[in-house]
């Protein structure tokens, strides 16, 4: 990592750049704020707010996407608390052990990272739910069991519930040998979302209800749910394509793609994945009376 070290205590900061360089970080150091702010490109900034007469907000601005830790020789609202509600991210109080300082640099970079993938996924799951739009109201209390054909409104149902209650969600699948004994040691502050419940036998059903007693649970399968003591949920998909048990007709099929799809290829592609002409394309569309948006 690149890390920047704001102190006027030289010896102190050729110290710090010495133990951290020795660990395969890159350090820089300067002994004012004004000097700090002229850099740019650290993923952490160590600030000590020992220099006196320093404005330390320009610095935590500078580098809010930086993971600031302060050095602090004691504590009071100037040297932390203004600093961390400022951006800050955390204090270490001198002397300090390099052990300690380095705890906290990979604790935060881990939870920035973390950060990060969590947002990639609520991104990404944003827009795959986007093609699985449920009527269902939220309001529910569980445990509740969901039956849809098509898996993606299940898995919707579910990840809006937890955004909801703003809980954590855990997923596990029957499939997993482990599951039934995973399930049973999940915290109660959590969302447990368990699909392919119609893969367990007869005999395990009941094993399984009585598990889920009391349990904030989502129970998933795409085959009717029947002899259970628990609020069912069935939701049908929009084209009630995928809430057949049948083989679906190749028919429905490419009615289902094409109205799902057509906004999200051009023709030419959309037909090559269908494995038709875009002729047969324009043929479909009139036969089924679907209209393409411009």
């Amino acid at each position: 990592m690149k890390i920047l070290i704001i102190e006027n205590e030289i010896y102190l900061a050729q110290s710090i750049a010495t133990k951290l360089g020795e660990l395969g970080h890159i350090c820089e150091m300067c002994t004012s704020t004004k000097d700090a702010i002229k850099s740019h490109n650290y993923d952490v900034v160590l600030l000590s707010t020992n220099i006196n007469g320093q404005d330390f907000n320009p610095v935590i601005e500078t580098f809010k996407r930086s993971i600031v830790i302060l050095m602090v020789s004691y504590i009071s609202n100037d040297t932390v608390s203004k600093p961390l509600s400022a951006g800050a991210k955390d204090y270490i109080l001198k002397p300090f052990m390099i052990e300690e300082l380095i705890r906290k640099i990979d604790h935060y970079q881990d939870y920035e990272k973390l950060k990060k993938r969590n947002e990639a996924y609520e991104k990404y799951l944003a827009h795959n739910f986007m093609s699985a739009k449920h009527e269902q109201s939220l309001n529910v209390e569980l445990p509740v069991f969901v039956s849809s054909g098509f898996q993606k409104y299940a898995d919707s149902f579910a990840f809006e519930y937890a955004q909801k209650e703003n809980l954590p969600i855990h997923f596990l699948t029957l499939n997993d040998a482990k599951a039934m004994s995973t399930i049973d040691s999940l915290p109660q502050n959590c969302v447990i979302y368990i699909i392919d419940y119609q893969v367990l036998k007869k005999s395990d059903k009941k094993i399984f209800c009585d598990l889920i007693a009391g349990k904030n649970a989502i129970i998933a399968s795409t085959e009717k749910i029947e002899d259970v003591n628990y609020p069912i949920i069935e939701i049908k998909s929009e084209n009630n394509v995928f809430d057949k048990s049948e083989i679906l007709p190749i028919e429905d099929y490419v009615k289902f793609i094409v109205l799902n799809y057509q906004d999200k290829y051009p023709d030419t592609e959309l037909s090559k994945k269908l494995g038709i002409s875009r002729k047969s394309l324009w043929e479909k569309r009139k036969k089924y009376d679907i209209i393409k948006k411009k």
